[in-house]
């Protein structure tokens, strides 16, 4: 069964492109434009991966984190956080948030993002074996 990514950011063309590319690579793409369509996609269906941007309307990517964080159904759901904010202090507070791992917009290498995808998908699934 192929792993499912729910990717978050309110640049639909972008999530567009990044849906076709990562089920290219075999991934199945849920796809939600901020925060608030986030939850909801995660109330009806558990992805294996959020991919959350950070700067959203009607939610933002970290107040999305802290509300996954606090139930105990979607805190340990991996979360990449995808954003143009990339000082030392955003990543700090993503880190501090739950993220588990920090990826800065634009991504100059797909395959690379790819493969972070990859290892925070194996990483976890190691965990859940372990």
């Amino acid at each position: 069964m192929k792993q499912h990514i729910l990717f978050v950011d309110d640049q639909a063309g972008f999530v567009n492109a990044a849906a076709i590319f990562l089920a290219k690579k075999g991934y199945r793409v849920s796809k939600a434009y901020d925060g608030v369509e986030a939850l909801e996609k995660v109330a009806e269906e558990i992805p294996d991966l959020i991919i959350l941007d950070v700067m959203m309307p009607r939610l933002d990517g970290w107040s999305t984190l802290e509300s996954l964080q606090s139930s105990p159904q979607t805190a340990t759901i991996p979360v990449l956080m995808l954003t143009a904010l990339k000082e030392e202090d955003d990543m700090k507070h993503s880190f501090a948030t739950g993220c588990t791992w920090f990826y800065g917009k634009p991504i100059s290498d797909l395959e690379d993002f790819v493969l972070v995808i990859r290892n925070i998908l194996e990483s976890t699934a190691a965990d859940e074996e372990a």
